[in-house]
């Protein structure tokens, strides 16, 4: 098990295939790092990752949809790293990090390199585990 620090003054404990399987999504999203570092700031709304101008505000990779905006964010919802936030009248379509969130930015902002380390097949092998997730 990894000892995974939130920088919160609490230590989380997460199975090593959790850290690697949340990595692995992040790494595979079309979301630059810069959507990850603006959650240690404040919530990003689906909106906000749509079209070119994330692209140019350094959310995304590309400009990608309202629907795949949604979709991989819930993706990253299932694999630990995203939280919905909740306002007064329930849930929004805004997002936060999860301590796991919290722990993978800070070990990316720390090397960089780690963000763009992909291995062969991690993308095919992100989408797998979707599909399966997806089944069952």
């Amino acid at each position: 098990m990894d000892v995974v620090t939130t920088g919160r003054s609490n230590q989380v404990t997460y199975p090593e295939r959790t850290v690697a399987r949340a990595a692995r999504a992040a790494r595979c999203a079309p979301f630059a790092l810069g959507f990850y570092a603006a959650m240690a700031h404040r919530s990003v709304s689906v909106m906000e990752l749509v079209g070119a101008a994330a692209t140019q505000q350094g959310l995304t990779r590309s400009p990608i949809s309202e629907l795949a905006a949604e979709t991989e964010t819930m993706w990253l919802i299932q694999v630990g790293l995203l939280r919905r936030e909740v306002d007064g009248q329930g849930l929004t379509d805004h997002f936060r990090l999860t301590p796991l969130g919290w722990s993978l930015l800070g070990q990316w902002q720390a090397d960089p390199e780690g963000w763009e380390r992909r291995q062969p097949l991690e993308g095919w092998r992100n989408r797998l585990k979707r599909w399966l997730h997806w089944l069952g």
